[in-house]
């Protein structure tokens, strides 16, 4: 048992750490999906949604040490006993998603792993078993280092987090796992799987019908309800807001999806994603977006057409938000409307500038490491 206690100790500790790094490479993404749990129809936590990047910041820290800790032998009931309360809250968690279908990737790995609801809970069964073995026999844990040095590395461990933390904060993520990354093509990501000649994803969907009379619920898919004839039964009705969508056969998915730019009310996607080059700004909120940037942004903007190189921005927030924006930042570029979590995947910063070239991700910038023009203007052939 001693030796089983090692390997799930030494297993435990480096996935938690892992997962805390690469959670820590972008907070902001992990500050998103946790926006999901906290929705209505999920946790209902909505009173947490100005919270989500603090608390965010706050989980990854704490997995990295908790894995240090582990590893280093030091705090073992401490660190035991959190570890067990965290991995049953998010066992609960993954199953509570995956049953009901409410999160479809639980952020465990950041985008660098994604896995599916049942995949992230059946990740959290097994470490439940792991921590619980490592729980029970504590014992057997001993300090791999005297207490001066592992006070160094938990000290080191922790200045490490709260630097890399505020660096991506203030800039981008060290290494972009998105559909979005540099050298990523958007428009190669929107193709459809037939236009790649891969087999698609079957969906189907499941009907809630109730029997009038009796008041009886019974679940059918939409392949049977046909087949059976359920559409002739007047005395069962399908009960709409109880629909569900599951999937049959899993088949290649575009990575980009609800890439769709609406200006004035015309959609003009496949125009941006056609220019041969073309400064995009992302700013999924204007009401959260730092105001300070946008002088910079407006001289970045007006050297870029001078050169005859378009520059959008693109929005979430609402045409009267943008129109009360333009004017008190007297903005010299147009808004188009783009999905909130298109955007939000696009670059982890509001604003963030993207430069295309024939729909081809070129380079990314947090608006505080956008470079002036004329510098940049020397790197472009």
């Amino acid at each position: 048992m001693k030796l089983i206690t090692q390997i799930s100790r030494i297993l435990v500790g480096g996935l938690f750490i892992f997962s805390g790094l690469i959670k820590l490479n972008d907070p902001m993404g992990f500050a998103f999906k946790l926006g999901d749990y906290f929705a209505v129809d999920v946790l209902n936590l909505p009173f947490l949604k100005d919270f989500t990047l603090p608390l965010a910041l706050f989980i990854v820290i704490l997995e990295v040490l908790l894995g240090v800790v582990l590893l280093l032998g030091k705090w073992v009931k401490l660190s035991t006993w959190l570890l067990l309360l965290m991995i049953v809250f998010f066992t609960f968690l993954t199953f509570y998603s995956a049953y009901h279908n409410k999160v479809t990737d639980c952020g465990c790995f950041g985008d660098a792993i994604p896995l599916t609801p049942w995949q992230s809970f059946g990740k959290d069964l097994i470490l439940l078993v792991l921590i619980g073995i490592v729980f029970i026999n504590r014992k057997y844990i001993q300090p791999i280092l005297g207490a001066g040095p592992q006070n160094i590395v938990l000290s080191l461990s922790f200045v490490g987090c709260i630097a890399l933390g505020y660096y991506v904060l203030n800039h981008l993520p060290l290494k972009d796992f998105r559909a979005y990354a540099e050298g990523k093509s958007i428009v190669e990501g929107m193709k459809s799987a037939e236009e790649l000649g891969l087999k698609p994803t079957k969906y189907a969907t499941i009907y809630t019908l109730e029997n009038t009379e009796t008041g009886e619920s019974q679940k059918v898919s939409s392949d049977a309800y046909v087949a059976e004839n359920w559409w002739q039964k007047e005395d069962w009705k399908i009960l709409k807001d109880q629909n569900e969508t599951v999937v049959l056969e899993k088949g290649y998915e575009p990575p980009v999806h609800d890439f769709i730019i609406d200006l004035g009310g015309a959609e003009i996607t496949d125009q941006v994603l056609g220019q041969e080059r073309i400064f995009l700004l992302v700013a999924y909120s204007l009401e959260k977006s730092e105001g300070s940037a946008y002088e910079a942004l407006n001289t970045f903007a007006l050297a870029a057409s001078e050169q005859e190189i378009p520059f959008l921005g693109l929005t979430a927030s609402l045409p009267s938000v943008i129109e009360e924006k333009a004017k008190a930042w007297n903005t010299r570029f147009s808004f188009a409307s783009v999905d909130e979590t298109t955007l939000k995947t696009i670059v982890r910063a509001n604003p963030g500038i993207v430069l295309l070239e024939k729909g081809v991700v070129v380079k990314k910038w947090h608006y505080q490491d956008l470079p002036p023009f004329e510098e940049l203007a020397k790197t472009l052939k």
